[in-house]
């Protein structure tokens, strides 16, 4: 099949809602899981912001000598052709070819590809020409509006933490992303991570959602789970680092600013975390003067963030509704 970039096969779509933002997905397969992972639609007719056309290589036989001669030869495509495409996220190997806000990328299961490393690109590179921090947290408010952000290490109970607070009457605002400017956090809407048990099981069943691509977890819209539409805006009063370890010193206690800016430069600064530097870098044109002036404006963003909340280390089983509420009652006062 020759390879036309103006007319390439699309079989399904989708224009996710990412509240600042839009990113159109489309696929030449019938069924996409890359879908799954996007909570809301964006509204009719809407124009989107990015574009990411993802071609599978088992569905329409392309010409893999063009489609070669297509790709990018960027530091990222080199990667991707490696079967290497963000953070732990393997795979087959891949092409990728980038025009301003449009992406292609032909390979196989390449729903691997759209959560791992598009939307953190898009979001980080919306965030660069926006003016916005593009972090890496979960976070919910409470009655009185305020936002409390949870950042933490990959396993570290930041979902619990999340659905207990929820589940307790919290409003959600983000799962995994978060754009913050001027003080105030915007969530990106995304479906949650949920576990088959006794609590989820019958709502998974019910629902047939969509395997997570890290197994044993399943994809839902928040307002499945917890009902309600969440926030999509909220003004940080809590930084909270979550590191659940029951053999660790447990509680709850206040974070001096200058150590909750150094556990969020590496933990939740979305250039950082992701390993996007190169792509921040290929965005600027490799300008290096500019690259620098974006990170020294978003290293004060992030100075300014925790400067202005208040800063906490929780160690706790959230599951117990005494120790939530009381966690709760102390974010909220």
């Amino acid at each position: 099949m020759p390879l036309d970039l103006s007319a390439l096969p699309v079989r399904s779509a989708r224009t996710a809602d990412l509240g600042l933002l839009s990113l159109r997905v489309t696929s030449n397969l019938e069924h996409f899981d890359g879908h799954a992972y996007f909570a809301r639609d964006a509204a009719e007719g809407t124009e989107p912001d990015y574009r990411v056309d993802c071609l599978d290589l088992d569905r329409d036989a392309f010409d893999p000598a063009e489609v070669a001669a297509a790709a990018d030869d960027s530091l990222r495509a080199r990667r991707f052709r490696g079967g290497y495409y963000l953070s732990h996220i393997h795979g087959e190997p891949a092409y990728l070819r980038t025009d301003g806000r449009r992406s292609y990328v032909f390979g196989r299961r390449l729903e691997r590809t759209v959560w791992p490393y598009f939307v953190k690109r898009v979001l980080t590179e919306f965030a660069v020409d926006r003016g916005y921090l593009h972090l890496k947290a979960a976070g919910f408010t409470l009655d009185q509006g305020g936002g409390t952000l949870l950042v933490g290490p990959n396993g570290g109970g930041k979902t619990v933490f999340l659905s207990q607070a929820c589940l307790a009457g919290a409003r959600f605002l983000t799962n995994t992303h978060v754009l913050v400017r001027e003080g105030a956090a915007h969530g990106v809407p995304t479906s949650v991570r949920i576990r088959r048990d006794a609590q989820f099981g019958p709502l998974i069943d019910r629902h047939g959602l969509t395997p997570h691509l890290e197994g044993g977890d399943y994809l839902a819209p928040a307002e499945l789970v917890f009902g309600g539409r969440p926030v999509d805006r909220a003004v940080v009063r809590n930084v909270v680092v979550v590191d659940y370890n029951p053999g660790g010193r447990t509680g709850m206690e206040e974070l001096d600013p200058a150590a909750a800016e150094a556990f969020l430069s590496q933990y939740a600064h979305a250039v950082t975390t992701y390993g996007l530097k190169d792509d921040v870098l290929a965005h600027q044109g490799r300008d290096v003067a500019e690259f620098s002036r974006v990170l020294m404006r978003m290293n004060r963003q992030l100075t300014g963030l925790v400067c202005s909340a208040r800063c906490f280390r929780v160690n706790a089983d959230l599951r117990d509704p005494k120790v939530r509420d009381a966690v709760l009652e102390r974010l909220s006062g």
